[in-house]
């Protein structure tokens, strides 16, 4: 028997770092559409069948024009500005949903992922069921039709952040959250922190979690992660804290849940981190939504 099993690498994160899902659109795209940033939402889209061509605008890293003719997934973890050019009279063929990944740009999911990943559906293993059953669901309306293909939207998106963990290199992922789950030793580590971010994570600990000594952790989770151990349990924890700020929850609830010995300890770890106290913060981004 293996000594390290197999660990579920998602479900703690997405259980504390929720996405929403809203699928919005299935069926035929004809002449130009535009998908703005200013939306503040990711996008999710299938190219089921047809031609077009995609255009991105002021976006670094990003192509600036791709022409797709065959089954293709485009997925737009951040808020990026995106025009479809699809044929003026026949179009392309496409289902869509919008993305909200809680806690926006502190989101770690969100920000260790690329702006933007093309990937032919043919590609991906396991998602051909998952689409199949999408498909099915939004090709005519039936009772609960929304609700059901929003949640069939989140068992695709799944299906890509499990393929993604696989094949990081495939899709061009720097080094962050995605390359650390996916180093089966770093992985473990990062796991524990996703659950109980609120316990005492020493180097000692997580390096024992990882099966590892300390300076070989240390290095490898800085060569995958790109930070350090303990800067990622801090960037985890003020990303939950930010989350519980907007829901109204209080500070010291925050700092109990959150591994810190009182208020002030936490609200010197958080402006250390954003650079402002936590009612600073939280007052800048109201005024901001």
């Amino acid at each position: 028997m293996s000594a390290h099993p197999p660990i579920d690498r998602l479900s703690a994160l997405l259980k504390r770092f929720r996405v929403r899902v809203n699928f919005f659109h299935s069926g035929t795209l004809c002449g130009l559409q535009k998908y703005d940033c200013s939306s503040g939402r990711g996008f999710l889209h299938v190219l089921r069948r047809g031609t077009m061509e995609v255009t991105h605008h002021g976006a670094a890293g990003v192509p600036k024009r791709l022409v797709l003719d065959e089954p293709t997934l485009l997925f737009y973890p951040r808020p990026l500005t995106h025009h479809f050019h699809n044929p003026p009279k026949e179009g392309s063929d496409f289902t869509c949903a919008a993305l909200e990944f809680e806690g926006g740009a502190s989101n770690p999911l969100a920000c260790s992922l690329p702006p933007f990943i093309r990937l032919r559906l043919a590609d991906v293993e396991g998602l051909e069921p998952a689409l199949a059953l999408l498909f099915a669901e939004t090709d005519r309306v039936r009772c609960g039709q929304r609700l059901l293909a929003d949640r069939l939207f989140e068992v695709v998106l799944i299906q890509l952040l499990r393929w993604l963990l696989d094949h990081p290199e495939e899709a061009g992922i720097q080094p962050g959250l995605i390359t650390g789950l996916s180093d089966p030793r770093i992985a473990r580590a990062l796991v524990a922190i996703h659950d109980t971010p609120g316990d005492g994570w020493t180097l000692e600990r997580l390096a024992e979690r990882a099966g590892m000594s300390r300076t070989s952790f240390a290095t490898v989770f800085k060569q995958v992660v790109g930070q350090t151990p303990a800067d990622y349990v801090v960037s985890c924890r003020i990303a939950l804290a930010q989350m519980g700020l907007r829901e109204g929850r209080p500070i010291k609830l925050l700092a109990d849940q959150l591994g810190y010995a009182n208020p002030p300890a936490l609200s010197r770890a958080f402006a250390a981190k954003v650079g402002l106290s936590p009612r600073e913060w939280l007052k800048t981004d109201k005024e901001s939504a």
